[in-house]
Order: C-alpha cells, then sequence, then structure tokens
C-alpha cells in the first residue's frame, strides 16, 4: 500500500496498491521534490475514465515501471473530479502546449510546481507514432539532470505566458434581444438535422444548450428554437446513449447518430438531463419527454443514491464481461442469442424493437439496445415484459463499478432535477430524495461558516475545498427545492452560499468570478472558466443562482452581480453558443424578468391552493420563481403584504417591479405566466 490507502477518492483508493509510490497533491510531495531534486509526476484522472483504468493497468501495475518512477520521480495522483482546480491549471497549460487535452493527463513538473513537459495516455510500447510511457520517463529525466538549466528556463517561461493569458474581456453589461438572437443563429448553423445534436463524432448531450432553446422558445415563440429542442431530445432518447432498460444517459456518443455511447454513466449528465426532459414535457406534453425524465430520475435514485441520501458520482463504463475481463460496455451490449436465453420465443420481437443484430451494432457481434423503429405499431403489454425481463437477467450481470463519492456542485444539479420532476408527475418520492440530498450537503458539506467542501465519501467530509461551481449549482439547487416544498429555510441556505460568491470569488472591479476562492490555496495560476463544458460553468451557474435568489428576495446587490457576471455571455454567446448554453438560459430569463411567482392560501393541505402552487411551478417563463405559504409567513420575501382574495388562495404575479392583479383561478395564473 502506498499514500493514498488514507485518501477518501474512490479513484486515488484504486491506486492505493500500485507499487509507485504515489503522493496526493500536498506541499509535502513538492517539499520532497525539492529535498530531493527530483521531477514530479502529475497524473490526473477519475474513477470511471476508461482509458485511465488502461494506463493504469499497463504502466502504473507494472514493477519495472514503478521501481523507474520511484527512482527518478516525485509520483502525485490527483482526481480531477476533487480537485478541478488543480486539473483546470494543468490542463490549460497542456492544451496550451499541445492543441488537445484529455484524460489521463500527464504533466511534468518542477519541486515548485511549474509544469514543462506534457501529454495524456501514454502506451506501454511505441504506437501509432507515440513513444512509450518508458521512452518519456526516460527522456524526461534526462532532460532533468543534463539540461536543468534549460527545463527550469521552459517551465518559467510556460508559467508566465499563462498568467498573461487573460480571460475574454466581458461587456459592461448583460447580454440582450440582440446576442440572443446572434447565439440562436449559430446555433442553427451547427445543427445537425438529420441527427439532432451539434456538431460531429463524438457527440455529446447538449443539456444546457437545450436549457436555452426551451427558455427561449417560451419567451419568444420562436418554433425553430422548439423544433431543434424537440428533434435533439428525440433522436437521444430513440439511441443507444439513452439505457432502453433502466433509465439514464451514457456520457456521449461515439459516433454522429447517437448509437454508440462511451459507456460511462456520469451523475452531473443525468441530473441536467432528467430536468431538460421534464422541462420539455412542461413546454409540449411529450409522452416521450415524460416518460424519459421518469425514468432517469428512477434512475438516479436506484443506482446513484448512497445510503447517507447523497448521489454517487458516476458508474464506469466497463464491467466484468463473464470472464473475468473488465471489458467496456459489457453490462449492457446483447447478443441475438443471449436475448433467446433469456426471452426465448420472444427474442425476435426484442431484437426487431431494440434493433440487435446478427452483425452488432457494437463489437464483436454484439449490441446496443436503441429503439429505431419510428413506424409500426408494437403490443406495449408485450414489449413491458421484454423490458422487464431484459431489465431482470441484465441486473445478474457483473455491475459496473460505482464511484461513491458524492460531489456538492452535482448533487445541486441532482436536487434540482428531482425536485422538479417530482412535482410536475405527483412524485412526491422523487421530492424526498432531494431532500434527502438537500440535507446531506447542509449537514456535511456545509461548515458554520457557510462554506462547503467539494465532496464527501460515506458521511465524512472530503478535505477540500468547494469551487465556484458547487457554490453555484447547490444554491441553484435549493432555489428549486424552495419553490417545490414551499420551505423557506431552502432559500435561506442559498442566500448564504451566494454571499460566499459575492465576498469571495468576485472580482470587486470588473464583476468577474473566480473558479477558486480569494483564501483558497494558491497555484501557478487562479482558475477562471465561463465557458460550459460537461455541466454548467461556475460562472454560469453562479450568475443564474444570483439571479433567482434576487428576484426571490429584490437584493439588488445580487441582481447586480448577476448581471455583471452576464457580461461575459454578450461576448460569448453570439461567437461560441454550443459552449455558452446555460449562460444564454440565465440571460433569457434575465430578459423575461425574471417573473415572480407568489401563491398564498389557507395551509398546505389545502387544495385550492396546491393547485395554484402546482400551475405556478408549470409556467414555462424563463427562470421564474415561486413562492408558496400563507399570508401571515415569513419564510418567503414575496409574500410579505399577500393576501386572500375573499377568503380564497391567491396568485400574484410580479415583473420588472410591477405586479399583476392577483388571481384565484388556475387558468388565470397560466395565462398570466405564458
Amino acid at each position: 500500500m502506498n499514500r493514498l490507502a488514507h485518501e477518501t477518492s474512490p479513484y486515488l483508493l484504486q491506486h492505493a496498491d500500485n507499487p509507485v509510490d504515489w503522493w496526493p497533491w500536498s506541499a509535502e510531495a513538492f517539499a520532497e521534490a525539492r529535498r530531493t531534486n527530483k521531477p514530479v509526476l502529475l497524473s490526473v484522472g477519475y474513477s470511471s475514465c476508461h482509458w485511465c483504468h488502461v494506463m493504469a493497468h499497463e504502466s502504473f501495475e507494472d514493477q519495472g515501471t514503478a521501481d523507474y518512477l520511484n527512482e527518478h520521480f516525485v509520483s502525485v495522483k490527483v482526481d480531477r473530479e476533487e480537485r478541478p482546480d488543480v486539473d483546470a491549471v494543468y490542463m490549460e497549460a497542456v492544451q496550451a502546449a499541445t492543441g488537445h487535452g484529455g484524460w489521463p493527463m500527464t504533466v511534468f513538473l518542477t519541486p515548485d510546481a511549474e509544469p514543462f513537459y506534457f501529454g495524456t495516455y501514454y502506451p506501454p510500447a511505441p504506437r501509432h507514432g507515440m513513444p512509450s510511457f518508458r521512452q518519456v520517463l526516460e527522456g524526461v529525466q534526462q532532460a532533468w539532470t543534463t539540461r536543468h538549466d534549460e527545463v527550469s528556463e521552459v517551465a518559467g517561461k510556460i508559467v508566465r505566458d499563462l498568467a498573461q493569458r487573460e480571460i475574454v474581456r466581458q461587456a459592461a453589461e448583460a447580454p440582450g434581444e440582440q446576442e440572443l438572437a446572434q447565439a440562436l443563429l449559430g446555433l442553427t448553423r451547427e445543427y445537425d438535422p438529420q441527427r439532432g445534436g451539434f456538431g460531429g463524432a463524438p457527440k455529446f448531450p447538449p443539456s444546457m444548450v437545450l436549457e436555452f432553446l426551451l427558455r427561449h422558445h417560451a419567451r419568444t415563440g420562436a418554433e425553430g428554437a422548439l423544433q431543434m429542442a424537440v428533434d435533439t431530445c428525440e433522436r437521444m432518447a430513440r439511441g443507444g446513449i439513452y439505457d432502453q432498460l433502466g433509465g439514464g444517459f451514457a456520457r456521449y456518443s461515439v459516433d454522429r447518430d447517437w448509437t454508440v455511447p462511451h459507456f460511462e454513466k456520469m451523475l452531473y449528465d443525468n441530473a441536467l438531463l432528467c430536468r431538460v426532459y421534464a422541462h420539455l414535457w412542461r413546454a409540449t406534453g411529450s409522452d416521450l419527454a415524460r416518460r424519459v425524465a421518469l425514468e432517469t430520475a428512477d434512475f438516479l435514485v436506484r443506482e446513484l443514491r448512497t445510503p447517507e441520501g447523497g448521489f454517487a458520482s458516476a458508474l464506469d463504463a466497463d464491467s466484468d464481461d463473464g470472464t473475468g475481463r473488465h471489458v467496456e460496455g459489457a453490462y449492457y451490449v446483447w447478443t441475438p442469442a443471449q436475448l433467446r436465453d433469456v426471452l426465448g420465443d420472444d427474442a425476435g420481437l426484442a431484437a426487431q424493437y431494440f434493433g440487435v443484430t446478427d452483425e452488432g451494432t457494437f463489437e464483436h457481434g454484439r449490441s446496443v439496445l436503441q429503439l429505431p423503429q419510428t413506424e409500426g405499431v408494437f403490443d406495449a403489454e408485450k414489449i413491458a415484459s421484454v423490458r422487464r425481463r431484459l431489465f431482470d437477467a441484465r441486473a445478474r450481470r457483473p455491475a459496473p463499478g460505482r464511484d461513491d463519492k458524492v460531489v456538492a456542485a452535482w448533487n445541486g444539479l441532482a436536487v434540482a432535477a428531482l425536485a422538479e420532476t417530482g412535482a410536475y408527475f405527483g412524485r412526491p418520492d422523487l421530492v424526498e430524495a432531494a431532500l434527502g440530498a438537500a440535507d446531506l450537503l447542509v449537514r456535511v458539506h456545509l461548515d458554520e461558516h457557510a462554506r462547503l467542501a467539494r465532496t464527501s465519501k460515506d458521511g465524512r467530509v472530503g478535505p477540500n475545498a468547494g469551487v465556484l461551481e458547487d457554490y453555484g449549482d447547490v444554491a441553484e439547487g435549493f432555489l428549486a427545492l424552495a419553490s417545490v416544498t414551499g420551505e423557506g429555510v431552502w432559500l435561506d441556505f442559498a442566500g448564504l452560499l451566494l454571499d460566499q460568491v459575492l465576498t469571495r470569488f468576485t472580482d470587486p472591479e470588473t464583476g468577474a468570478l473566480f473558479d477558486t476562492a480569494s483564501d483558497a490555496e494558491r497555484l501557478i495560476r487562479r482558475p477562471q472558466e465561463p465557458t460550459d463544458n460537461a455541466a454548467p460553468s461556475g460562472w454560469t451557474a453562479a450568475a443564474g443562482a444570483l439571479l433567482g435568489y434576487a428576484a426571490h428576495t429584490g437584493s439588488e446587490a445580487h441582481r447586480v452581480a448577476a448581471e455583471r457576471a452576464l457580461g461575459v455571455v454578450k461576448t460569448l454567446g453570439p461567437r461560441v453558443p454550443r459552449f455558452i448554453g446555460w449562460g444564454l438560459a440565465a440571460a433569457e430569463a434575465l430578459l423575461d424578468g425574471p417573473r415572480e411567482v407568489a401563491v398564498v392560501g389557507p395551509g398546505p393541505d389545502d387544495e385550492r391552493t396546491a393547485a395554484l402552487h402546482r400551475t405556478a411551478l408549470l409556467g414555462a417563463a424563463p427562470g421564474a420563481v415561486v413562492a408558496c405559504g400563507t399570508p401571515d409567513g415569513d419564510e418567503f420575501p414575496l409574500l410579505a403584504g399577500r393576501t386572500l382574495i375573499d377568503g380564497a388562495p391567491a396568485a400574484y404575479v410580479c415583473r420588472g417591479f410591477v405586479c399583476d392583479l392577483p388571481v384565484t383561478d388556475p387558468e388565470a395564473l397560466r395565462a398570466k405566466l405564458a
């Protein structure tokens, strides 16, 4: 066992038995490098990363490679999901030097943590023009010992260049109609009309862009925006990227048609997509959207919820194929023979329905289940029986590994998705699951100074401080929970987190946001990234939450901070709309108000109040906030001074400091929110 045996990260623990003398990221590791005058090997990955596992097996489990590393390097292993700040600053260096990045990330550093040589995956023997990992190690070691001054000069120049790379300067004001129209036009140009989605292979679920399209349609009535969202959601839901038996989405599709996924399932993807499909149903009433939202929510609760009430980070792509070998996708794919073993005479029907062929759509004659049939009639009861039997049979296969760490930001996304999905579809169990995760975040991740920890595992808080996305996404989750439950305490907790954003993450001069707090560990560069990647960037997540909190409370400081932060969307939205979708969605809310809905009634069990509350939640106005309570309650600022109308529950709708007359009829409220 090496030093990683005492860590909580499942990824680091996967390497605790390596013969490599790993160190976690720590001051002690760099002190050891200075003491011994050795370069540092920084290896960054995450637990469900397929090629991270491959490189670990090929190189880090190899005794000869480990002996060389232990003699000539101080080896540091980092879980990018626990330390997104470390990952971000060195990934920026890798991308600047090589033009691409990815994981595993392999970086060589001086004992002062300055990078001087970069790469990603290295094979154990030279192949496809790539040197072997051992060749790289020998080359770096030789350079370190024979050209030490040159290496130090290169490292210093890289750090200076990184320091001089400025964030795209944000505009002085938030985007308006013109910029959002330009963003929509840009998306239209990149849209794939035959297959849905944007760009080519590999194709990622565009969750945040879909939120923008739905909000833009709600605000403007633009049918083109809605159609892109509808078609993309249908193509994904019918493709292999969606788990046709168990619900939930894989990380991405390796092809343009959504057929063959990279099989890992991430919490953030599924939380975001659950919410997207729930919002699509809200906009269109689509049965498919309803089914996918609920199946994805059920997947989250069934397969990712931890005993403490939070949600685990991911399921691996790989699993045992029944022969002792770990193979990508083994848990999910089928052959016609396997269908016959489970279904007997119904195997032909299943093969037709799910697109299972003799040739296979994946490797070695195996097929990923899809729904390729767009025409024809199938017996619904028979298909339900087939799905149930296949699901039960699959459950007897060796399951993919699960990364059990609870990441604050991604649990915030799950809280928002489950709270809203439960409210929309009358599933109080999903709202309870959201409450359980929110409670864990408060009990375990939030300290007495309202500072968030990034992770926990088994109910034990991790050592790393929360970053901006943790504060923004958890605040977003708490705001959604406040609207759904009518419990103002969640609004209060959101306010505590967003006050931290204002004081510790915001540049007071420009209103720009940093990924790390002003008092966080100093790295070679303070990371600052406004563009969305697999999940909303901390910048755009915080901007959206600040705006929602300001609408709830009337806080001018929070609204101004949101507007200043959205200045970057005015700059980037028309240029790279695919990569700032959540910022565009927040900008839609700003242009719409956002609207403030206060529902007052005699108590939580009153059916008329519940009907108004549900109508308010189902309003598609972008970013609308909802407060529900009694006239004399003090949990929500929006309820102050609101009274019943002739003894009946009432809803008040305000927008831009102007309030409409209250209504007591759900249909009248629905019209006001249209």
